[in-house]
């Protein structure tokens, strides 16, 4: 067992070592992509900055334009509200115009209807009144006439007969 102990212990340091060296393969790899990191930061940044500080240029002069947009789309939208709401007034204030005028309208009509309507029941009164009396005259006159002529016709046809009704009452 004595002659494997040497021969775990110079493993066992050549592992170690060997870890060594794989470490400080592992730490030079990092720095390498450390600085190439670093390097592209600076790259990008530089390429980046110009870009920025136009976009900072344009955002400073359009901020007053934008402003300037922002208040007139807010006169615009307080001038529309004002014009929305004063036609609705006008719009309201005709409906109820309208509405009264409708109710005029059949006030008049109704009344007109009623006026006609006893103007015929008066003309009626008036003119079929006084025809249906004359009428019932007329009628009451031709069945006088009748009753007159019936009378005659019937005393000439019943005279022979009377004149023996009256012979007979004379015995």
């Amino acid at each position: 067992m004595e002659s494997w102990l040497p021969f775990f212990v110079i493993v066992a340091s050549l592992a170690v070592v060997l870890q060594a060296v794989v470490l400080v393969a592992v730490y030079l790899q990092i720095r390498r992509l450390g600085q190439r990191a670093e390097q592209m930061a600076l790259d990008l940044q530089a390429r980046v900055s110009p870009i920025l500080s136009r976009i900072q240029v344009l955002v400073e002069e359009a901020q007053p334009q934008i402003s300037s947009m922002i208040a007139d789309a807010a006169h615009i939208t307080h001038l529309a509200r004002t014009q929305v709401q004063h036609a609705d007034r006008v719009v309201g204030e005709a409906i109820d115009r309208l509405r009264m005028q409708l109710l005029h309208t059949d006030q008049i009509l109704t009344g007109a209807l009623e006026a006609i309507e006893e103007t015929g029941s008066n003309l009626r009164r008036t003119i079929l009144g006084p025809v249906q009396s004359v009428s019932a005259v007329v009628h009451g006159f031709q069945t006088g006439l009748e009753f007159f002529r019936g009378n005659r016709a019937r005393r000439r046809a019943d005279a022979p007969q009377a004149e023996t009704q009256d012979e007979s009452l004379f015995i």
